[in-house]
């Protein structure tokens, strides 16, 4: 486009004709090229401000604006009512199992291999959950699988132990949990996630 200025230029001139999605795309290539363009970023955050403005939807609206946000004042990180015990307590298994795998550290976990077995007592379902190159994947089996371990649980249950709220070591001396096999498979597991940090940037590189 003939470098910043010039993206620049064409950017102001949509804004005032109120393309603003099309604002947002010049902007943030040259943010992207120099995430330090005071104009760019402040072009672009007018025009994302405009855009939560008019739009319908919620969750766009707060998008939009949340860029906006970040723009002007910088990272502000994810309320801690996002992972709220309401919403945490709403989690279907394969939800569950979902928010497992997406922090899965995939080059660390890459000559990994555990295949772990979950019977749902309260929803009369069994999982498999295995992890092999790097990538955990789950499915609905029959019965466990043999040759795995296998926990049996209820699905407030998981979600307590997965999120930290149920220590696993107590659920298993009162029953609550009961585990066929190594238990330690599941603390091999946990040791491959990657950390969480609430604190990343939704607009800036």
């Amino acid at each position: 486009m003939g470098g910043a200025d010039a993206a620049l230029k064409v950017a102001r001139h949509s804004y005032a004709e109120g393309d603003y999605r099309w604002v947002a795309e010049v902007c943030k290539h040259v943010l992207f090229a120099d995430d330090s363009h005071t104009a760019a970023k402040t072009l672009l955050a007018d025009a994302l401000e405009q855009l939560g403005f008019g739009a319908e939807n919620g969750t766009w609206r707060s998008a939009y604006l949340a860029g906006a946000k970040e723009l002007r004042e910088g990272k502000f990180g994810t309320p801690a009512t996002a992972a709220s015990a309401d919403i945490m307590g709403a989690l279907t298994v394969p939800q569950v199992f979902d928010s497992i795998a997406v922090r899965i550290d995939g080059p660390k976990a890459w000559d990994q291999h555990l295949a772990i077995s979950w019977v749902i007592t309260d929803l009369d379902t069994t999982y498999l959950t295995e992890l092999r190159n790097g990538a955990l994947n789950h499915r609905v089996v029959a019965a466990p699988v043999p040759g795995t371990t296998t926990f049996t649980l209820t699905r407030p249950t998981l979600i307590a132990v997965v999120t930290g709220a149920a220590d696993l070591a107590s659920c298993i001396a009162d029953a609550t949990v009961t585990v066929d096999g190594d238990a330690a498979q599941l603390a091999s597991l946990v040791g491959l996630l990657a950390p969480v940090d609430p604190n990343f940037a939704i607009v800036t590189p």
